[in-house]
């Protein structure tokens, strides 16, 4: 059964940093990409950033370049987003994703993905 489990959400202050965790077990396949997708209260499901496996190539939403920075352990088998100078507009439950077939061209779709988690808060507030 494929399982991804976010972790490392938190309350933080206006420029401070987070950094989640994605922790994926279950796979009998190779994923071709991991995707973080973030929703605050009313508003859409927005991506973040995407890691593609097959090239490493590197993906993100341009509310968030320069500031975040998605990254990978094969070993531990869990994807890292850390995000620094963080803004209150980054308030949001964060949540992984994952997908055996990717078009980096439309990353930042949600149908793209077949496998979630369940999300983590990240709450940025002084």
């Amino acid at each position: 059964q494929v399982q991804l489990v976010e972790s490392g959400g938190g309350l933080v202050q206006p420029g401070g940093s987070l950094r989640l965790s994605c922790a994926i077990s279950g796979f009998t396949l190779d994923f071709s990409a991991i995707a973080w997708f973030r929703q605050a209260p009313g508003k859409e499901r927005e991506g973040v950033s995407c890691f593609s496996t097959s090239d490493g190539s590197t993906y993100y939403a341009d509310s968030v370049k320069g500031r975040f920075t998605i990254s990978k352990d094969n070993a531990k088998k869990t994807v890292y987003l850390q995000m620094n100078s963080l803004k209150p507009e980054d308030t949001a439950v964060y949540y992984c994703a994952t997908t055996l077939g990717f078009d980096g061209d439309i990353w930042y779709l949600g149908r793209v993905y077949d496998y979630w988690g369940q999300g983590t808060q990240v709450t940025v507030s002084s």
